[in-house]
């Protein structure tokens, strides 16, 4: 999944704890945070700038999916899983962000279940407004939706 902005109210603790763990990293205008179809090694945690997200596109193409600013916590959902990153992420300007490792991230969660709930709303917030996205470019205007099974058989 992509970049999962913290919700400001309910994040600010988890970006706390984030900072506190690591220094702040300098990236340049076009330096990769995340390449595509590597090992989930990590989290990075946008302070500043803004980080392009990119899928893989046709033709060896990249396709911008969106542009992460700070807050923005990368790589999250593929540490959680220990999946490979499903996406690219690449600096669009000079960039400051914060990396934590799998394993130090997984750690944090489970000594504090606190933060470990943030991560599943942000998660799930995630996951609903992808499931929006979707369903907007799935069923082109004029063009009726299919209805569910029961409301055929009825």
């Amino acid at each position: 999944m992509p970049a999962q902005p913290v919700p400001d109210n309910s994040g600010s603790d988890l970006l706390q704890a984030i900072q506190e763990m690591k220094p702040v990293q300098r990236f340049p205008k076009g330096a990769t945070l995340i390449q595509q179809g590597y090992p989930a090694t990590g989290v990075y945690l946008v302070e500043s700038g803004t980080v392009r997200v990119l899928l893989p596109g046709g033709q060896r193409q990249k396709q911008l999916l969106e542009v992460a600013s700070p807050g923005a916590i990368l790589g999250l959902s593929e540490s959680m899983v220990g999946e490979k990153y499903r996406i690219t992420a690449i600096a669009g300007e000079e960039t400051k962000a914060v990396f934590i490792g799998r394993e130090e991230f997984l750690a944090l969660l489970r000594d504090r279940s606190d933060l470990c709930l943030r991560v599943v709303r942000i998660l799930s917030e995630d996951l609903h407004v992808l499931y929006h996205k979707f369903r907007s470019i799935s069923s082109p205007p004029g063009r009726p939706r299919q209805r569910s099974l029961n409301a055929q058989l009825n």
